[in-house]
């Protein structure tokens, strides 16, 4: 997908159009926890192991397919002392990744045979799904979807090629009320309309085609609780911008509309803004480039600890306050 030049909303500023999910991030406890599941369980690939740029004593893992392919990225915020999570309002609180058609019955199969409960396989008519929860609660559903090309699937774990995840499919919003959010995407993201129901509605990033990777579902649920953030839960998502010139359209145009956008931050890997929805829930806008490689070959992501240049004179200190983490060797 690529950002296009679109005709706004009457009353919108937004001139360009999302390119599609870029990735979630979300609060975990025990990092070696974490990384079992995603690397032995779902078969993900570690493609960065470095730390919170903002608070270095804990680690920030990436996990994604075989190269970090924007639209495939999962990443965590492991702190073991974390408190868990409320799943409620104001939150994202279900993250979809798509896997080949007609695999969710062996996925269901592996995960039984792992101790690890999930949900029926369910027909929601437009797709497939199963759904089950990460070691710290955190809800992940695994979508039924044709080969898309979006990504290169990671098959030197357990979860050969007819099986692996593929990418992000879709991101679920739930809200008090969901009428506030839905006009900024519309509006202000410049999002299109796919399909609504009686106490929901879908947006797109690409204008409205529904294409996976570029999924979010906007839920009201007055009857919930308030979300807590914190373990098991998902900190922010992420949406792509292609490049830094379209990052800073967006940014310009954000702050026209009267939203509190943060300056431009520089993440090493990509480059990025947040803003907060009305409902609550943490937006980034992050590019596209400079990706995973910039600071390791493609074959070694993952495997060692990659500081950015401000945090590498304390190299000593923050591995000294990390615990260890032990991983898989590669084939």
């Amino acid at each position: 997908m690529s950002t296009n030049r679109v005709d706004p909303p009457e009353g919108a500023m937004t001139t360009v159009r999302p390119a599609g999910l870029h990735h979630v991030t979300a609060i975990a406890t025990d990092p070696q926890a974490n990384a079992d599941f995603y690397l032995n369980v779902l078969g993900m690939r570690l493609v960065k192991q470095t730390v919170n740029f903002d608070a270095p004593d804990t680690y920030h893992l990436y996990y994604a397919d075989e190269v970090g392919t924007p639209g495939t990225i999962l990443t965590f915020f492991p702190w073991p002392n974390a408190k868990p999570g409320v799943h409620g309002t104001g939150q994202v609180t279900r993250t979809a990744f798509t896997v080949p058609e007609g695999s969710l019955g062996w996925w269901r199969s592996r995960l039984a045979q792992l101790d690890i409960a999930t949900s029926e396989i369910e027909d929601r008519g437009s797709e497939v799904a199963l759904s089950l929860h990460d070691p710290d609660g955190l809800i992940v559903e695994l979508v039924e979807h044709e080969e898309d090309g979006r990504s290169v699937p990671w098959t030197k774990g357990p979860v050969g090629d007819s099986y692996a995840v593929r990418a992000l499919h879709a991101v679920t919003l739930t809200e008090d009320d969901h009428e506030k959010t839905a006009g900024l995407f519309a509006d202000d993201l410049g999002f299109g309309l796919v399909e609504e129901s009686g106490d929901g509605v879908r947006f797109s990033a690409d204008g409205g085609s529904g294409g996976s990777g570029a999924l979010v579902d906007l839920v009201s649920d007055p009857s919930a609780p308030r979300g807590l953030v914190a373990a098991g839960t998902v900190h922010h998502i992420a949406w792509r911008a292609p490049d830094d010139a379209a990052q800073e359209v967006w940014r310009d145009e954000l702050v026209e509309q009267g939203l509190n956008v943060t300056q431009i931050l520089d993440r090493n890997y990509f480059r990025s803004i947040y803003f907060r929805e009305p409902g609550g829930v943490l937006l980034e806008i992050a590019t596209d480039p400079p990706g995973f490689a910039v600071d390791e070959p493609l074959l070694e992501l993952g495997r060692h600890l990659r500081l950015p240049p401000w945090l590498e004179p304390n190299r000593e200190e923050i591995q000294r306050n990390l615990p260890a983490l032990h991983l898989p060797e590669q084939a």
